[in-house]
């Protein structure tokens, strides 16, 4: 690759450090830019984004570069924010860091390096790009650590945004970041991880959610109809979750899972229509189980929804890959079947394609059907 001039999306942490690094290395023309998303409390415990200002500018200093601050705040609030609690307040469980990366840091972020004159722009994301000469397409591909691969995050992005990014901590292993990043003196070698949504951080989410979303309790029932308990709005609960139910677990006779005499209870639906959270016992009761499904918003990296055929999906973040099967596909939606039910599929969640290690792209999932007679 000849010299290019390359903004870096600084976030503080030591991934997107040492992807300036790398680029700086093979003599780039290297920029930072620290992109500040969110500022309604911004001066509190759990927002880190000044401490992370100080350290992405210091990383900068380190190295050599440039880093402006840009503030896209706004963008954020209306772009991801705004949908982000729409979709909690219809009863869904958002993902709004695929969001964030589709509206903000590929769309507003990419924008405004362009306009700073760059030609590429790079992220710390643990993800490839690979041109397809055969296809002429750039493909999405898995990250070469399978424990930090982030495709499944970067599904919504497109050929246009593809071609201009760079992912240069795609090709490593964490432990190798790391190891770099010691061995050339960055002050976030040893920085912890970042976790959670970048706008919630550390704080307890149900906490967070109580500023914005007014709390409708309503009956917690059992698959007999009986009511054990109540809940404190539908919004603030998930398809799976198994704390924070406030009902306690029910001691089976003989119940041996997990070594506990109590068999725990999990979020198994949500009915908006009456204001009741439906919950089962036992991690594989059929409630949880789902072999089709049928996602929106579909959005396809090479710009095309793939042929009908088996493939592998996951529906969550922190899961292999699923042998899966395309049943039908239309312009923004496909329906999907699996051979081997899965566990909790949540509305509001992605579904992401894949074909081997190449992302395909993925829709929003709609609605789960659990195994036939259930």
């Amino acid at each position: 690759m000849s010299k290019q001039r390359i903004v870096v999306g600084l976030s503080g942490g030591v991934d997107s450090a040492v992807t300036a690094h790398l680029l700086k290395q093979q003599g780039h023309e290297v920029v930072g830019i620290f992109m500040k998303n969110w500022e309604d409390d911004d001066d509190s415990e759990y927002c880190s984004s000044n401490i992370d200002f100080v350290d992405a500018a210091a990383v900068a200093d380190v190295l050599g570069i440039e880093i402006e601050h840009v503030n896209f705040a706004a963008e954020y609030r209306d772009r991801v924010f705004a949908e982000f609690l729409q979709e909690y307040q219809a009863g869904r469980t958002p993902n709004p860091d695929i969001l964030c990366n589709a509206e903000i840091k590929f769309k507003a972020f990419l924008d405004h390096a362009m306009r700073l004159g760059a030609e590429k722009i790079a992220t710390g994301h643990y993800a490839r790009v690979r041109h397809n000469d055969t296809t002429a397409n750039y493909e999405l591909l898995k990250g070469l650590d399978p424990a930090k691969d982030q495709s499944y995050f970067l599904h919504r992005l497109n050929q246009a945004q593809l071609s201009k990014t760079l992912f240069p901590v795609g090709e490593l292993h964490k432990t190798e970041v790391r190891r770099i990043a010691d061995e050339i003196g960055l002050p976030n070698a040893k920085k912890k991880d970042s976790t959670g949504i970048c706008f919630i951080g550390e704080r307890p989410f149900r906490e967070f959610l109580n500023r914005y979303i007014s709390k409708e309790p309503g009956p917690i029932k059992n698959p007999k109809g009986h009511t054990i308990g109540e809940h404190v709005g539908l919004s603030f609960y998930t398809l799976g979750q198994r704390q924070g139910l406030g009902i306690g677990g029910i001691k089976a006779k003989g119940a041996q899972r997990g070594g506990g005499e109590h068999t725990p209870w999990f979020v198994a639906r949500k009915d908006l229509q009456n204001n009741t959270l439906w919950v089962v016992q036992g991690h594989d009761h059929p409630w949880l189980l789902s072999e089709r499904l049928e996602a929106l918003n579909a959005s396809w990296v090479a710009g095309t929804a793939p042929p009908a055929a088996t493939i592998a999906a996951k529906t969550r973040y922190r899961q292999s890959d699923a042998p899966c099967h395309i049943t039908s596909v239309d312009a923004d939606r496909f329906a999907l079947q699996f051979p081997q039910a899965q566990w909790a599929v949540t509305p509001g969640q992605s579904a992401v394609l894949y074909d081997g290690e190449v992302c395909l792209g993925g829709g929003i999932i709609h609605q789960a059907s659990a195994l036939a007679g259930t």
